[in-house]
């Protein structure tokens, strides 16, 4: 193991929640009327792409973008007051950058998102390497994130460990032949059944080391 890459929302901060009550928010102001369950099985990925996916041709590219913006406003104005790492992550980053590993976020959120964590949490200097929305032209599960950011590192995507939250996610991991631990904040192990590399679950960051990373 050379390298040990991030996803962020869900994976380093625990707000899938936040996001999931601000689609559904957001989308109810357009006549989508849609279940928690429902925003949670059916709106994952780049923001264009599910207004894309969920509307057709109803907004230009334009208003996505602009509706887009105003749903993650709102999401960092809801989450700031609560905004902390999962259990566990602050020390194992401190351990794995000591030691000499590259570490990695690749994120579908936006810019904006990504930054607010880094930034308002004192985490950028961790990172080697950040990708976010505007990164790529395609959104998990396709696998161009964790590809990109293992040529942006310099490593094989063999030689690196993805944490991850979602079965989107997990599956991009995977189609780059990375090596997948899951992170069962948002969805329970059983849903991840078919998707291959998953190495370990985890409920957090408590208690794990290089060393057992390494073991993966």
């Amino acid at each position: 193991m050379r390298a040990v890459i991030f996803d962020m929302d869900g994976t380093m901060i625990d707000n899938m929640m936040v996001h999931h009550r601000a689609w559904q928010k957001k989308l109810s102001e357009f006549g989508l009327i849609m279940s928690l369950e429902e925003v949670m099985e059916k709106v994952h990925g780049i923001n264009e792409e599910i207004l894309e996916r969920l509307f057709g041709d109803r907004f230009t590219p334009d208003e996505r973008r602009q509706i887009s913006r105003e749903k993650e406003a709102a999401y960092r104005e809801i989450f700031k007051p609560e905004l902390r790492l999962v259990d566990g992550l602050n020390e194992l980053l401190e351990e794995l950058s000591a030691s000499g590993i590259t570490l990695a976020v690749a994120s579908a959120a936006p810019p904006e998102n990504v930054d607010f964590v880094l930034d308002n949490l004192s985490l950028r200097s961790y990172f080697s390497t950040v990708l976010h929305s505007k990164s790529v032209e395609k959104g998990k599960p396709h696998p161009e994130i964790y590809l990109k950011t293992a040529e942006q590192l310099g490593v094989d995507p063999t030689e690196c460990i993805v944490f991850e939250d979602s079965p989107v996610g997990a599956t991009a991991a995977s189609r780059a032949g990375c090596r997948v631990a899951v992170i069962t904040t948002t969805h329970a192990a059983e849903e991840f059944t078919g998707i291959s590399n998953i190495r370990a679950f985890i409920t957090d960051f408590s208690g794990l080391t290089g060393e057992i990373i390494k073991s993966w």
